[in-house]
């Protein structure tokens, strides 16, 4: 009897079991993968958890197959990517997860029906969120000792390598530290693009069960945690549905540019009074405008991002915009913890900018009169200059600020090249800051220009390695006509190679500046020009590329000439914005434009640490906070 009760339980794990078709867990555990570390454990864990909360399985099926690259070919041992094509399991029975091939062919070998068929010699690996209580010992006592995350309230996730042999049998092995990496960018890179999914209703048969979705690719930058990281801080994953699709930007405008998640119908535990954790004195409310103060604001109980001041007003824009719009915010929210910069030790966010300089000893100093309305009664560029470098930094100490001196012990091979940075830490420790300096701050307008023309634009990359000049158009110049200061940071960055001709247009440059040339150092000089791009680009020198930083392109009324002159010219052309919402508005202007987004949305490494506050909703917004790119 109880062996005939094995054989029965036996059987049903294997048709019920966690991934479903393939039987139960396997009993492998992370802690036995070799050269693996608690805290990578840590991050795997984190980066699960992450992505269970976004629900993919309420849309997800097997059948829908995703393509996935994360970084270069070369960046793996095998010289390709090792799992390419991914589906989730579990969304019409069963526990959730997710699988991955070795090919699109090996995914469709294994897609049956109702489960997984059991192809010969095929190799997938498995993520499956499993109940604690049904865990192997191992991965509970791993669990227990390393204190780890969970997905939801109790599952956590079992990850293997299963092999289906020619005779039918399944052999499962422990991943490898590498495949560990390739899943955590998958997990992190999904997270964000799934709820862009847009249901293609016209696609599906009439009697078809399966939700079809519109052809789609998106490529976002995941930030490898130390525990991880390879000489790079972040990397590009890039998702298709369904794979293979090549990366091609819609030239047109209409509704369904928008990035968009599926909602369901609302439900009245969404308009719960969420009242918002915040130190603004006011806020704004996004339906109404109507300012209201900060502790008596609420916000939407899914994705906590938009403010509201009544309840009222909360239902009339769930209706009208916020339903459509919903997801997409509680992705961007998700992303929040990967924003912040924790390696700095001053505070990093300033709801109330005058409180947060003058925590600092800086406020209504130097450069940093910019950083508040204190100062706002002088046009931009006509601030009042007391003396040299160390005013400018507004008083901070010698050792805080940077010093106009060339970067020592950069030469290779006898010849000098410009330092390329990868983030904010390592020019903090090529300059001996301490981290506790607020520096990067204002740095990020320079920084952020340096790092589009060594990093991002090969061309301008290219010129300045062979020691010749880069003309680079600089649009809407406003905060950055006072702090030339920090701009002149960039010349010793070129150590010696190359050098940057900058020309600031824009309606704020004021009228006695206009015309006017500043070699701010003997390899960075910024000419001044007032007026509106499209109408002064004649009489400028010809650019190698173009840059807008924190754009706020909103509209084309506001942006249609310049971005019209930008399209015929075939200039390259960067553009940063403080947040993805605007971000998402961006692409909506230049699509609306004809201009094709060539770099697609992505974390800038040198965007300012100081988080701020939009007063009409939650989401992380930082200066220079992403970059996107059109004729790259």
């Amino acid at each position: 009897m109880d062996l005939h009760l094995k054989n029965l339980f036996g059987r049903f794990q294997e048709q019920f079991g966690s991934g479903p078709g393939l039987g139960p867990g396997s009993g492998t555990c992370l802690m036995k993968v070799e050269g693996v570390f608690p805290n990578f454990i840590k991050c795997i864990y984190k980066g699960s958890a992450a992505l269970y909360r976004t629900e993919p399985w309420k849309r997800l099926r097997p059948g829908h197959l995703f393509g996935i690259r994360v970084g270069k070919d070369s960046d793996w041992s095998s010289k390709k990517q090792p799992f390419p094509c991914v589906q989730f399991i579990g969304g019409d029975g069963g526990d959730v997860g997710f699988h991955m091939f070795r090919s699109e062919s090996d995914a469709k070998k294994m897609t049956g029906s109702r489960e997984t068929i059991r192809a010969p010699n095929v190799e997938l690996l498995r993520v499956t969120y499993e109940l604690e209580a049904l865990m192997f010992p191992s991965n509970k006592r791993m669990i227990k000792s390393l204190s780890l995350e969970a997905s939801g309230t109790d599952r956590f996730p079992v990850i293997d390598v299963a092999r289906c042999m020619s005779s039918g049998e399944l052999r499962f092995r422990n991943p490898t530290l590498e495949e560990l990496r390739f899943v955590y960018a998958f997990m992190r890179a999904i997270s964000l693009v799934h709820p862009l999914l847009q249901e293609d209703k016209n696609g599906a048969s009439k009697w078809s069960r399966l939700m079809y979705f519109e052809t789609f690719i998106e490529t976002v930058d995941v930030q490898w945690p130390p525990e991880m990281a390879k000489g790079h801080d972040l990397v590009a994953v890039t998702v298709s549905h369904p794979p293979g699709q090549a990366y091609e930007e819609k030239a047109c405008s209409t509704a369904s540019s928008t990035p968009t998640k599926y909602a369901e119908p609302p439900r009245e535990e969404v308009f719960v009074d969420v009242r918002v954790n915040s130190n603004c004195v006011y806020r704004q409310c996004t339906f109404c405008e109507k300012e209201v103060h900060g502790d008596q604001s609420q916000c939407c109980a899914l994705c906590r991002a938009v403010v509201y001041c009544s309840s009222l007003c909360q239902k009339q824009h769930w209706k009208e915009t916020h339903k459509s719009m919903c997801g997409l915010y509680k992705a961007m929210m998700e992303r929040e913890e990967e924003l912040v910069m924790k390696i700095f030790l001053f505070p990093c966010s300033a709801d109330q900018p005058c409180k947060w300089l003058d925590s600092l000893g800086i406020h209504q100093k130097g450069m940093w009169r910019r950083k508040c309305g204190c100062y706002a009664h002088y046009p931009f560029g006509l601030l009042p200059v007391k003396g040299g470098l160390w005013d400018s930094w507004g008083g901070l100490g010698d050792e805080e600020f940077p010093r106009d001196s060339p970067f020592h012990n950069h030469v290779r091979d006898g010849i000098s090249s410009p330092i390329l940075l990868s983030g904010w830490s390592e020019y903090y420790n090529l300059r001996s800051l301490p981290l506790s300096s607020p520096v990067a701050d204002i740095l990020s307008h320079p920084f952020t220009v340096y790092y589009i023309l060594t990093s991002l634009n090969i061309s301008s990359k290219n010129l300045l390695l062979k020691g010749k000049e880069v003309i680079l158009h600089f649009l809407g110049p406003e905060g950055e006509l006072d702090w030339m200061p920090a701009f002149a940071e960039i010349g010793h960055l070129l150590n010696g190679s190359g050098n940057i001709h900058i020309v600031m247009v824009g309606p704020e440059v004021p009228t006695n500046l206009s015309g006017t040339t500043s070699g701010i150092s003997s390899r960075v000089r910024v000419n001044l020009v007032r007026g509106n791009y499209q109408d002064e680009a004649t009489y400028l020198p010809s650019p190698h590329i173009i840059v807008a930083l924190n754009c706020g392109m909103e509209s084309y009324s506001a942006w249609g000439g310049a971005l019209e002159l930008i399209k015929s010219r075939g200039v390259p052309a960067f553009f940063t914005e403080q947040s993805e919402i605007l971000c998402a508005n961006a692409k909506q202007v230049l699509r609306g434009a004809g201009l094709h987004i060539t770099h697609p949305v992505t974390p800038n490494p040198f965007r300012s640490p100081v988080k701020t506050y939009c007063l009409s909703n939650n989401l992380p917004s930082y200066s220079n906070g992403f970059v996107l790119g059109v004729n790259t």
